[in-house]
């Protein structure tokens, strides 16, 4: 596997006044798809932040906007891990429209954080081996 894939439709609510999607929505549309690979991978949020064996902050994100996007568009969003690091890991994540043009990107750098010392630290074996899983280009 190199990467993983997702839909989402625009929402009136993810639009501006101009009616097209507003720049930090992209981000959050990508962050959904992101919350999900980490499920798929075996780390949902929600036991991650229960067992806080460690925090994965995102410390470098930026997006690209190639075409608008309205109320009503489905785009498909593809999720690859770019590169693994010894304490940090990038995904890099495509959003084409159902025409198959690529309508944006956006890329997100993850730091792996000891929550007690609040320092980096190794990225643990398990979530290694989960990202190794969909590394490619």
């Amino acid at each position: 596997m190199s990467a993983i894939k997702d839909y989402y439709t625009i929402k009136l609510h993810d639009t501006d006044a101009a009616g097209i999607l507003f720049f930090a929505n992209q981000l959050r549309i990508v962050h959904d798809v992101y919350e999900r690979f980490l499920a798929t991978i075996g780390f949902p949020f929600v036991e991650m932040f229960e067992k806080k064996e460690f925090f994965i902050p995102i410390v470098h994100a930026e997006t690209d906007y190639t075409q608008m996007l309205t109320d009503g568009d489905t785009v498909e969003i593809e999720l690859v891990v770019s590169e693994i690091g010894k304490t940090s890991f990038t995904l890099e994540y495509r959003l084409t429209n159902l025409d198959g043009i690529v309508v944006g990107t956006a890329k997100t750098v993850h730091v792996t954080i000891d929550p007690v010392k609040k320092q980096k630290m190794d990225i643990p074996e398990k979530l290694r081996t989960g990202l190794e899983n969909y590394l490619g280009k």
